[in-house]
């Protein structure tokens, strides 16, 4: 079943999907709309296919989507997904309502999902079945009811997150600083490469940054940097007629064989043979 909302005045969009047969997938090339997506797998373990590989989708899970991420998934009819765009709710506009940007979305934890007990199960299984009742009311608060519970679900969402991270130094951090730090990078990486740029933005000490990362994951900042351009250049190479020279162009370097050594250090293949044959498996 597909339920959609949608607002004239605004040109906001939100998207609810139960148990749907057909294919979803939403590609990084495509004119789709930037919608924000989080999806729950009712079923058993599944494969989802996301910028160009596999990874295992345990079963009553959550996983969190952003936009131009391209993927697909292998039992879409055991999944309940919502998909809603900036109109309709900005999570950078309340983020210090629901503190999930850079985190739970736009954060560099790369694939990840959050896990359901039987008591999370059916408190999520009561927030669907809020949203469909309201998807069914057509009347002028409509709209304001289901960004209440989209509110609600990406608070809970995020809450469990937290509590499910395994780093023991999770706790004893400052998860803001982390997460201004993705927020930054993800809009400035195809411009800004050092990370000094990035602590002049937040205010902060190179040396504070990386404290900061190394003992949430264990990366340095300029890794995560290196990392979200890699992931930009492998996204056009798999799903654009870019050549390597416009794509390196594109996420910031005026020299190929820079760009080049870079994606080669940090895939463990050239571009060009990324692009002639790419990894399919994870």
């Amino acid at each position: 079943m597909k339920y959609s909302y949608y607002d004239n005045l605004t040109n906001a969009n939100l998207l609810l999907y139960n148990n749907e047969s057909s294919v979803l997938q939403y590609s990084f090339s495509s004119d789709s709309l930037p919608f924000l997506t989080l999806v729950w797998n009712k079923g058993i373990d599944q494969i989802v296919y996301l910028d160009g590989e596999n990874y295992i989708f345990p079963s009553n899970s959550f996983l969190p989507l952003v936009a131009n991420q391209t993927f697909s998934f292998e039992h879409t009819n055991q999944l309940t997904i919502w998909q809603f765009d900036k109109p309709f709710y900005c999570i950078q506009d309340y983020d210090s309502e629901i503190s999930c940007m850079g985190y739970l979305f736009y954060g560099n934890k790369g694939f990840f999902t959050i896990q359901l007990d039987n008591k999370a199960s059916e408190e999520f299984d009561l927030i669907f079945q809020l949203f469909v009742s309201e998807f069914k009311m057509n009347d002028n608060v409509q709209g304001e009811m289901q960004r209440a519970l989209l509110k609600r679900l990406i608070i809970k969402l995020n809450h469990l997150a937290k509590q499910q991270e395994k780093n023991p130094a999770f706790k004893n951090i400052d998860l803001d600083i982390v997460r201004q730090f993705n927020v930054a990078v993800e809009r400035n990486f195809r411009k800004l490469h050092q990370v000094k740029d990035y602590a002049i933005l937040l205010n902060k000490s190179p040396k504070t940054l990386s404290n900061f990362f190394l003992a949430y994951n264990n990366k340095s900042p300029i890794q995560v940097i290196h990392e979200r351009i890699v992931l930009e250049a492998k996204r056009l190479l798999l799903y654009t007629n870019k050549s390597v020279k416009e794509i390196s162009y594109e996420v910031g370097f005026e020299e190929v064989p820079h760009f080049s050594r870079l994606f080669k250090k940090n895939t463990g293949i050239s571009p060009v043979d990324f692009k002639i044959s790419p990894p399919t498996t994870k």
